[in-house]
């Protein structure tokens, strides 16, 4: 059956026909079929070179070997008990190993569950109201973080959502990435009831948009000072950017992080951890309730150990980084060439090319070129590239690129960016 026929039929049995708006890629998307490596393939017989891999979570590529019989050995033995298994021990061992300000650690089942926990475990442990979030940050799908920006430097959160009453998100502020002036503001306005500032210390959904100079030590610095809460969220960047994530790259260690996509290897998972005293808020320890019957999978842990252990003895990072950095330069060459007024953006693996001027913050992502960038989407991916449908989303490099996929890659950029 093909793409087109079976998005005519899922038309009539889901909503949009797609179970996650990104994928609903005008005139239709395409059903994969299966994937290996770097390259993914659809139900018509076309191979594309993948450059979204599930947004994220595959830095080692589509069914690594190693991740595949960690997995069939655990199915052996079963897929969910509903008890305690060895595995969340060993995988909170290395979390803990890598991330400084992690103590203690929650095993949930996506990165939505995990922010949506650590808002929750913030206001627990201040026993405050207020969040201070980053204008176009996207932290899951949930009522205090689907908000909608709006005027002024302190946004008063208004959803972004129907179904979400206004009361859910008054207690949500909104501020400008790199814009420490505007946090201090909003912190001197609202810190006698304000838990914590939750962001990401790279923005992966509307970007990739770095921290410039020492924003990310001077907002860690004002949240000392005035005894706020700071919730890394390193669903996208943790172990992307290094095995310790963004706070590893960067040298910044927050109070409370959320981790998932890589964590689970492929498969569904999320994490919130933390200090000691703050994650003892957490039942059944503490009063701050959480659950989840897939909490701690054991399949999720055991991708997420077998993902880990491959990371490290391969050094993955430091190979794949580099390469990173090769792509973006030779990206800004053809740019360059071409005399065109777009910006190369991305940090280690992670990269796009902005149909724009330089990008610092959510509005300037906002002033790209959509339609523009849509156009080149669908000419890459005619080409065999599969990259993110949005420009609003971060193409990610995993370790199952070939050189000569990268080759392809560029050529397809020389001749299809205009």
């Amino acid at each position: 059956m093909s793409s087109e026929r079976l998005f005519s039929e899922a038309q009539r049995l889901l909503p949009g026909g797609v179970s996650s708006p990104v994928r609903a890629i005008k005139p239709y998307p395409f059903y994969v079929k299966s994937a290996q490596g770097s390259k993914i393939k659809d139900v018509d017989g076309n191979e594309y070179i993948d450059y979204c891999m599930g947004y994220g979570p595959l830095i080692l590529g589509h069914a690594h070997p190693a991740i595949k019989m960690a997995v069939i050995n655990q199915l052996d033995k079963g897929w969910l008990y509903g008890t305690p298994i060895e595995q969340e021990v060993a995988l909170a061992k290395e979390i803990t190993r890598y991330y400084k300000g992690i103590e203690m650690v929650r095993f949930l089942t996506s990165g939505t569950d995990a922010t949506m926990s650590a808002i929750r475990i913030a206001r627990g442990f201040t026993g405050r109201n207020k969040i201070i979030k980053i204008e176009g940050g996207f932290h899951g799908a949930h009522e205090a973080v689907l908000v909608k920006a709006g005027s002024g430097v302190a946004t008063m959160g208004m959803p972004s959502s129907l179904g979400i009453p206004p009361e859910f998100t008054k207690h949500t502020l909104q501020v400008p990435f790199n814009d420490i002036g505007a946090m201090s503001q909003v912190i001197d306005e609202f810190k006698e009831d304000t838990a914590a500032i939750i962001m990401e210390p790279v923005m992966g959904n509307v970007g990739p948009i770095l921290p410039e100079g020492k924003y990310l030590q001077e907002v860690r610095a004002l949240t000392k000072e005035h005894d706020i809460l700071l919730i890394f969220d390193e669903v996208i960047t943790g172990f992307r950017l290094a095995m310790g994530g963004a706070q590893e790259y960067y040298n910044v260690t927050s109070d409370i992080t959320t981790l998932g996509k890589i964590l689970g290897g492929g498969f569904s998972i999320g994490a919130v951890g933390g200090r000691r005293e703050i994650m003892e808020y957490v039942s059944p320890a503490g009063k701050v309730y959480q659950a989840g019957t897939f909490n701690g999978n054991p399949v999720s842990l055991t991708a997420g150990l077998a993902t880990i252990e491959v990371l490290r003895s391969e050094k993955v990072h430091e190979k794949l980084n580099g390469v990173g950095n090769s792509l973006r330069t030779q990206l800004e060459d053809i740019i360059t060439g071409k005399s065109l007024d777009y910006t190369v953006a991305g940090i280690g693996s992670m990269f796009k090319v902005f149909f724009g001027g330089e990008v610092h913050n959510y509005q300037g992502a906002l002033r790209c070129d959509k339609e523009k960038y849509g156009q080149f989407f669908h000419r890459m991916h005619k080409d065999g590239i599969f990259l993110p449908p949005s420009q609003f989303e971060t193409n990610f490099l995993s370790y199952a690129h070939t050189q000569e996929d990268i080759k392809r890659t560029i050529d397809a950029y020389e001749v299809n960016l205009s």
